[in-house]
C-alpha cells in the first residue's frame, strides 16, 4: 500500500467526540505496512508541528500479531512518544473498526485508555503508556495479578448494571466460520485434511451447544477487553498500576469470558504449557481482589451494590471462569 495524502482529505476531519471528550482528527494518510517509517513521520508532522523533522527517532515494535505499531519520539526516555498503529491487510474481515474507535473513546473517558490523537486511513495514533509488557511469568506474580484484577474489573464496572448489548462471542465465532467456510469446503476432499479438521457441520453443532451450555451460567454481559494477553498488559513498577492496551477485540460480553480467557494466558501463547495455568488457590485469589474491586467500582458508578463477598459467589465466578476458559481459546 503506497503512502498517500489527498489534497481533500488533508484538512482535519473530526469523529465525534464522547463523554464530553474533544472530536479525533481524521488525517487522510495512508501508511504503508511493510514501510511504517515514512508514512509515521508523516503523520508526525501533522501532529507534532513543532518537532524538528530530522530529530525525531522511531522504534518498530515486533510483539504485534495482527499489526505493525511505531513508536515517534524525541525524548530519550520516550516520554513525549507517539504510538503509530497501521492495521494489518484484511483484518477488517474479522475486527470492526467503527467499533474499536468507540470502544477506544469510552475507555479512555473512564481512565482505561491512553489519549487517542488521530485516525488515519488504515490505523491509529495515540499516547504511548509507560511500563514493561508482561510475560507469563509475570501475570502470575500475586503483586502483579492483583493490579490486573482492579483494571479489569474498572473496565468491566463502566456499564455495570446497565442495558447492555447481546454478548459478542456467538456472532464473532459465526463470523469466523463463514470466513472459514469455503476453505473448509474447498479442502473438504483431502483425507488427511478431513480426518484432522471437523466438517463445517460439527463445527455449527458445537457452537450451537456451547451457546446453549454457557449461556445457562448466568454469567453478567460487561465491557470486555476479549484479547488479555500478556503483551496486552502494560506494568509500571513507578507508579505501581497496569494498564491495558490493544482494543480491538473490546466489546460487550461475558463476565466470565475476559477471566476464563486471560487465565489461559498463563500457559502462554506461542509454546503453551497448561501445566502452568493457574492453580484452584491461585484462581480463587485473583478472583476474591476482582471481585472486591468489581463491588467497589459498580457501586461508585451506579451508587448501589454490597461490598461483602461470599464463599457461593466466588465458587460461582469460579465455575464460570472455567467452563468459558475452554471456549475462549479461540479468542473472539
Amino acid at each position: 500500500m503506497e503512502e498517500k495524502l489527498s489534497a481533500a482529505a488533508a484538512a482535519p476531519a473530526g469523529l465525534p467526540g464522547r463523554r464530553g471528550q474533544p472530536a479525533v482528527r481524521c488525517l487522510g494518510i495512508a501508511v504503508d505496512e511493510d514501510n511504517v517509517r515514512p508514512g509515521a513521520l508523516r503523520l508526525i508532522r501533522e501532529l507534532r508541528p513543532q518537532w524538528a523533522p530530522e530529530r525525531v527517532k522511531t522504534k518498530l515494535f515486533t510483539d504485534g500479531i495482527t499489526n505493525k505499531l511505531m513508536a515517534c519520539y524525541m525524548d530519550e526516555g520516550m516520554a513525549d512518544a507517539v504510538l503509530v498503529r497501521v492495521y494489518g491487510r484484511k483484518t477488517e474481515l474479522f475486527v470492526d473498526r467503527e467499533n474499536e474507535l468507540k470502544n477506544f473513546q469510552v475507555l479512555r473517558a473512564h481512565g482505561c485508555a491512553p489519549n487517542l490523537y488521530c485516525t488515519f486511513q488504515n490505523g491509529l495514533c495515540y499516547e504511548f503508556m509507560q511500563g514493561m509488557a508482561l510475560e507469563p511469568e509475570h501475570v502470575r506474580q500475586p503483586q502483579i495479578f492483583r493490579l490486573i484484577a482492579w483494571e479489569m474489573a474498572k473496565m468491566h464496572a463502566i456499564h455495570a448494571n446497565g442495558s447492555l448489548p447481546k454478548p459478542s462471542l456467538w456472532h464473532k465465532i459465526h463470523k469466523y466460520l463463514t470466513i472459514m467456510k469455503t476453505d473448509l469446503i474447498t479442502k473438504a476432499s483431502n483425507p488427511r485434511f478431513r480426518q484432522e479438521v471437523p466438517s463445517l457441520e460439527v463445527l455449527e453443532q458445537e457452537v450451537a451447544w456451547l451457546k446453549e451450555s454457557l449461556s445457562q451460567l448466568g454469567s453478567p454481559i460487561v465491557l470486555c477487553h476479549n484479547d488479555l494477553l500478556c503483551k496486552n498488559i502494560i506494568y509500571n513498577e513507578t507508579e505501581g498500576h497496569v494498564r491495558f492496551i490493544d482494543y480491538e477485540y473490546a466489546g460487550y460480553n461475558y463476565q466470565a469470558f475476559d477471566i476464563g480467557n486471560h487465565f489461559n494466558e498463563f500457559a502462554g501463547v506461542n509454546e503453551v504449557d497448561y501445566s502452568l495455568y493457574p492453580s484452584r488457590d491461585t484462581q480463587l485469589q485473583w478472583l476474591r481482589h476482582y471481585l472486591q474491586a468489581y463491588k467497589q467500582l459498580s457501586r461508585e458508578n451506579q451508587g448501589s451494590g454490597g461490598g461483602v463477598i461470599s464463599d457461593q459467589e466466588l465458587e460461582t465466578l469460579y465455575v464460570q471462569a472455567n467452563q468459558f476458559a475452554l471456549v475462549c481459546k479461540a479468542k473472539i
